[in-house]
């Protein structure tokens, strides 16, 4: 029976009728030992109806085995597998040991997961329960927390106990489950022993309510002390100490099987090796051990009370017991029990009995421990890999291969989402690498990296550039481009030309030298751009943009970013993607498909914010600040640009504070405050390296010149423009010359100007843009009637883009031009929030719900559940029904695409 409860129960009770109206969610109960975190958990599982429920216990003995609990959880669905997408469906199995990894991804594990869950909570909802969650393993942990960030649309509850403060990392809600109130708490103990009113009392107040200890010191009482003619223990036991005496109490052979499952929990192992050490250990006076086996001994134990079995697994009543165990035990004693087990098993779990036998540095163990960690580290349990391999580094004696072994176990921390686990061994590393140059470098460039992704990027540059390879020197730029350090650039764009020719040099020497004026400069890029063809990883596109971008070229540099993304959902590129998301959304943004950008941008935020990317997350933060300074959401503009800054500034990130910066320039311009945009403007074009960067102030010339010319100075239009045509002298696209032509038309008041950037235009929006500076022009020099087919090109394009600032300015010149004109009808598609029009788009590509899915990082029923939204906003019926009107609506000059 449950004691008041009733307003946990009550909580617990919403979390799952929102699941089972397909609301998912997670809760966390947190709480000390023997609070009855586990009694409220069977509780309100049974109060699911026909709710399915799955459920693990994360075991001590079993912290450091990559998976277990995962196995726990999945493995009664493991039928529903082949409802997965190809890549997720790989994953699991790797994870669960049902195939061979390679190079194992945690975002698809983790999205795996989402999808065999949805699968299990068909058709009446699923509770997932895990207990003791201190005590799951990394890799487990990693891959349940994912799928609980992402349960908006499943019918899945997810409920978490863990115990004291340790972390359970992005549940926001949480249940403190502290001792019973006063009253409750003596009805408990009324119901299990006759004791006095006073003594009740007091036994309330010395164990603060906790009802486990209320329970064992009751059960330990005399009837006199029950009664209060003797005064209690002092003090009352607590902690390990309520079965102290009762693990003392067992005989020598069911003690010794206590200790063996305190240290591994297989039921076949336990009685395997309690069988091997009763044969070593020599009979006590007057004991007979000569028929005693594991079995008898395993009896006895749960005759106790102590455990018992649950399943293939032994399990203690409360993990307090197997506290006391490990306490009675001798170090001695510990370390041979761990030494039997190791002979007894394989694998990982081999490798970290043998660890704890180990005295000192012992380099068997280490080995085995670093081909543990490579095991879970290809089957995505980077947390776990990092564990193992920090161990394997303590247990060596050599100390290159020490501080080798510490490199990688950084490496793995990183990858699992742990940057300030990461950067600690990556420090005793480096202490460790004594003389060894090639391996310093090695730990150099780590630094730089980690530092690049989440910390002070004039650091990294400094970190990196003290490297000779092309792959450093190429991170070294890549560092200096972030922080917007030109000088650095060039010096290293130098450096770089030293180096064999390819097409990474190419384009590293070629932003470096292009930079510098040297005409060799756009060469080098050109020819790097022509081997495109040749490349298949995503950094590879990635620097593909970068060169596009160094010639002016935005739209070919979107288009190589937009690639990049592609080949970075399918690629297993752990621990980049939210990196590779950044210049896609980016991306998306040029090119005038805001609502994709948003929804990258959304999912690229969350990815980083999990994977404490901080630098990334800025970057996110200013695109969608961007992002709503264009639909003039003013407060939205300036929140996103203020957490953007914050992280920016401090960590010199000149790329990500300009980006910010420009947000509020535009929200400015945006809204008709030329005065105020153009000294923002102004300062972007001024700021520095670390809190500036050329590329912005390039990228933004276009708009610079707009609010220069809106606030009357034509000496600094002229300027602005000056620039941009040095910028563009190289650029040879159509959207590139679009935007040069549409400077010249503002600063030089030239029509035959505006009629070529329309001409050239190939992004809507843009086009949009010069559409209704010509039309303004045009009605302000008496000829509305040629006015107003611009004007309303360019009103229609900023409706359905969400543009509205300028569409409400687009509007008010077309009726000053003399139309009055209804709205223009909404775009079919516009009903449609960004992850649908997504989902809509990718199903004209022809991709199956489960190829989606893949791509998206959902579960393939969340891809049926946003159709099943799609088809009735639409009017549609049908995926072909869908994927034809998608192409109808993006088939005349695909305006679609910007919502």
């Amino acid at each position: 029976m449950l004691y008041g409860r009733l307003a946990e129960v009550s909580t617990l009770d919403q979390v799952i009728a929102r699941a089972r109206d397909g609301s998912g969610g997670a809760v966390v109960l947190r709480g000390e030992a023997g609070v009855g975190k586990t009694a409220l958990l069977d509780a309100v599982t049974v109060r699911g109806g026909a709710m399915r429920v799955l459920r693990a216990t994360g075991v001590e003995a079993e912290a450091d085995l990559a998976f277990a609990t995962l196995h726990q959880v999945l493995w009664p669905v493991i039928g529903s597998l082949d409802a997965l997408p190809e890549p997720q469906h790989d994953a699991v199995r790797a994870a669960l040991g049902l195939a061979a990894g390679t190079a194992g991804d945690r975002y698809l594990l983790g999205a795996g997961v989402v999808s065999l869950l949805a699968e299990a909570a068909a058709p009446d909802g699923l509770i997932c329960v895990v207990d003791d969650f201190q005590w799951v393993d990394r890799a487990s942990a990693d891959a349940l927390l994912f799928a609980a960030r992402r349960l908006e649309t499943e019918k899945i509850a997810m409920l978490f106990a863990v115990r004291g403060d340790a972390p359970v990392k992005g549940v926001p809600l949480t249940v403190e489950v502290r001792g019973l109130p006063g009253p409750a708490a003596a009805e408990m103990l009324e119901s299990r022993c006759d004791v006095q009113a006073g003594v009740a009392r007091e036994l309330v107040t010395l164990t603060r309510a906790n009802p486990l200890a209320l329970g064992e010191i009751a059960a330990r009482l005399t009837p006199a002390q029950l009664a209060g003619r003797e005064p209690l223990p002092d003090p009352l036991p607590g902690g390990a100490r309520l079965f102290g005496d009762r693990v003392a109490a067992l005989s020598a052979s069911a003690g010794l099987l206590a200790l063996v499952a305190a240290l591994e929990a297989d039921l076949d192992l336990v009685l395997r090796a309690t069988d091997r050490l009763s044969a070593e250990r020599t009979a006590l006076p007057g004991e007979d051990t000569g028929t005693w086996t594991g079995r008898m001994a395993l009896a006895e134990l749960e005759e106790s009370g102590l455990a018992e079995i649950s399943g293939t697994r032994v399990r203690f009543r409360h993990p307090l017991i197997r506290s006391a165990v490990h306490e009675a035990a001798t170090p001695a004693g510990i370390r041979r029990v761990y030494a039997v087990l190791a002979e007894i098993t394989e694998g990982d779990r081999r490798a970290w009995h043998l660890a704890g036998a180990a005295i000192g540095q012992d380099e068997r163990a280490a080995a085995e421990l670093v081909a543990a960690a490579e095991l879970a580290r290809d089957r995505g349990g980077y947390g776990t890999a990092a564990a193992a391999l920090a161990r394997a580094a303590e247990l060596t004696a050599e100390p290159r291969a020490r501080a080798a072994r510490l490199k990688d176990a950084a490496v793995a921390a990183w990858l699992g989402g742990r940057p300030g686990q990461a950067e600690s061994l990556l420090a005793e590393a480096r202490d460790q690498a004594g003389v060894d140059a090639g391996l310093a470098m090695e730990i150099a460039q780590l630094r730089g990296r980690f530092e690049l992704n989440s910390g002070n990027a004039a650091e990294a540059v400094r970190i990196l550039a003290a490297g000779d390879s092309l792959e450093m020197l190429a991170d070294a730029v890549e560092a200096a481009s972030y922080v917007g350090d030109t000088a650095a650039i060039i010096e290293l764009g130098r450096r770089a030309a030293a180096h064999r020719e390819g097409f990474l040099r190419d384009t590293v020497a070629g932003i470096g030298l292009s930079l510098d004026g040297d005409a060799a400069g756009p060469g080098l890029l050109r020819r790097a751009l022509a081997r495109v063809g040749e490349l298949g990883e995503a950094a590879e596109y990635l620097w593909a943009a970068a060169a596009a971008s160094q010639l002016g070229e935005s739209d070919l540099a979107t288009e190589m970013a937009e690639r990049a993304g592609r080949v970075a959902r399918v690629s297993g590129m752990t621990g980049q993607l939210p990196v590779v998301l950044e210049f896609v959304a980016t991306a998306e943004r040029i090119a005038g498909r805001l609502a994709s950008s948003q929804a990258v941008s959304e999912e690229g935020l969350e990815l980083a914010r999990e994977a404490c990317y901080e630098n990334t997350v800025a970057a996110h933060l200013a695109n969608l600040a961007v992002l709503a300074a264009l639909r003039g959401e003013e407060e939205t503009c300036e929140r996103r640009a203020r957490e953007a800054l914050a992280i920016a500034i401090p960590h010199r990130v000149g790329l990500r504070a300009g980006v910010a910066a420009y947000a509020l320039a535009l929200l400015d311009l945006c809204l008709g405050r030329y005065a105020p945009a153009h000294d923002r403007f102004t300062a972007i074009a001024a700021a520095g390296p670390g809190v500036g960067h050329p590329t912005v102030v390039w990228r933004t010339a276009p708009d610079r010149v707009e609010a220069a010319v809106g606030a009357g100075d034509e000496v600094a239009a002229r300027a602005a423009l000056e620039a941009y045509e040095r910028w563009s002298a190289y650029a040879a696209t159509p959207e590139s010359r679009a935007l040069l032509a549409r400077c010249r038309g503002l600063v030089e008041s030239s029509e035959a100007a505006f009629g070529e950037a329309l001409r050239l235009h190939t992004n809507p929006f843009e086009a949009a843009r010069t559409a209704l500076l010509l039309g303004e022009r045009l009605r302000r020099t008496q000829r509305p009637g040629e006015a107003r087919t611009h004007l309303r090109m360019a009103w229609e394009t900023f409706e359905r883009a969400g543009a509205r600032p300028w569409a409400r300015r687009a509007q008010a010149e077309l009726r000053a031009a003399g139309e009055s004109g209804q709205a223009p009808s909404s775009a079919v598609l516009d009903a449609l929030t960004p992850q649908e029009l997504r989902i809509a788009g990718l199903v004209a590509d022809g991709l199956s719900s489960k190829q989606i899915a893949a791509q998206l990082f959902l579960s393939p029923r969340t891809v049926e559940y946003h159709l099943y939204k799609i088809y009735p906003k639409l009017g549609v019926g049908s995926r072909t029904e869908l994927a034809r009107l998608v192409v109808l609506q993006k088939a005349p000059v695909g305006e679609e695409d910007m919502l």
